[in-house]
């Protein structure tokens, strides 16, 4: 059993939206397939994943050193410890060969991305959904069959205003979504504090309303939007500050008793080991959203949670950044807090498989092996391609 081929290819999202900080006009990602010599139904397996939204395509470092490291290894050192299978954290020790300590970003998306399509093909040679594989190896095989659900939307994008802001809110709650996440701080605080008092009319509960700044406010704002959102007591106010700058998130906590989201932007255990230690967050209310595919895959994301544990904090405290097929099975193995949603946003890279509805707020977990791109039909024509 070997890993014989690996392969990348970039696609642009194409897409108009903006948030606090910068719009999505440029944005790529890269999308892998992990080629076995397993042979299920007279072809081989092979396990796919893409880089999330929000960092670009990052096939050069790919192609020039984490490629190369996976298929020089012999096979017998990448399979696990009874040889009937590849064994992804295996793989991410041979990605990682003669890499310097610090500069996580710039190789934590692309290591990230290669180790779950490593859990895609695992989890089919297994005949497992990928969050049943989690949970054997890491969660004591505690499955579930539903895990919350909510809405990352409220995007600013050219001529949509309060009116537009409200159907779509109105519309995903149709779909059956309970909690909704709109952003913050592309637009001045009397504009964003309408938006927010808007959507709370329409949904009804502040436990239910989150806002998002993209971690695009200096002191001055971060401080001001703070006090100006603490009367409504939100389910989270989500990267308030630059994601490094622990001392003013410790200053926005101080000032904001209601939860803070963060972590969306830090690709290491040691990172997000800081933000809790020096961030002044709160292991009883504030959340952390990791995301998995760019913070070097989910063998190290299991690092995290155990140093998160040590620490006080529960997994139900994450809520993975990427509404994606691939965090659902994170957030369903690891039984972490809820998972995030796109619905209509980023095209072919948001969603879930075609099939899929979200009822009272909560999606069932599929029961495809692996992670299941097979149904989600225009994603997978284009994963497809890699290896036709």
């Amino acid at each position: 059993m070997r890993i014989v081929d690996i392969r990348e290819t970039s696609i642009a999202l194409k897409s108009d939206l903006r948030n606090a900080v910068f719009d999505f006009s440029e944005m790529t990602t890269s999308v892998v397939a992990v080629v076995t010599d397993v042979i299920r139904d007279g072809k081989p397996v092979v396990g796919f994943a893409f880089n999330s939204t929000g960092r670009y395509a990052c096939g050069a470092q790919m192609r020039a050193r984490f490629i190369p490291r996976i298929l020089k290894a012999t096979p017998e050192s990448l399979l696990d410890e009874n040889g009937d299978n590849i064994a992804p954290e295996k793989i991410l020790a041979a990605m990682m060969q003669r890499e310097k300590p610090g500069g996580h970003t710039e190789r934590s998306v692309a290591i990230g991305t290669i180790e779950v399509a490593c859990w895609d093909a695992a989890a089919k040679i297994a005949d497992l959904p990928l969050h049943a594989l989690i949970a054997k190896k890491y969660n004591k095989n505690n499955n579930i069959e539903k895990v919350p659900c909510y809405v990352g939307g409220g995007w600013y994008a050219p001529g949509k205003g309060l009116p537009e802001l409200l159907e779509e809110i109105r519309e995903k709650l149709g779909q059956g979504y309970r909690t909704m996440k709109i952003k913050v701080g592309g637009a001045s605080i009397a504009e964003d504090i309408a938006r927010v008092e808007a959507a709370l009319r329409v949904i009804g509960d502040s436990a239910n309303l989150a806002v998002d700044a993209n971690a695009g406010f200096d002191r001055e704002r971060a401080l001001s939007y703070a006090k100006a959102l603490a009367p409504y007591k939100l389910r989270w106010f989500e990267e308030p500050t630059d994601p490094l700058d622990y001392a003013l998130l410790a200053e926005v906590v101080e000032i904001y008793d209601a939860p803070i989201g963060t972590g969306e932007n830090l690709f290491s255990t040691q990172d997000v080991r800081n933000l809790i230690t020096f961030g002044g967050l709160r292991a009883d209310r504030d959340i952390i959203q990791t995301d998995v595919p760019q913070s070097y895959g989910i063998a190290q994301f299991a690092k995290t949670l155990a140093m998160m544990k040590e620490r006080g904090w529960s997994p139900q405290s994450v809520f993975p950044h990427g509404g994606n097929q691939m965090t659902l099975h994170i957030v369903g193995g690891f039984g972490l807090g809820g998972c995030e949603a796109y619905p209509g946003v980023f095209g072919m890279f948001a969603g879930f498989a075609d099939d899929a509805k979200v009822e009272d707020g909560y999606l069932k977990l599929p029961d495809r092996p692996g992670i299941g791109f097979e149904a989600q039909n225009a994603l997978y024509a284009k994963m497809h391609e890699l290896i036709s």
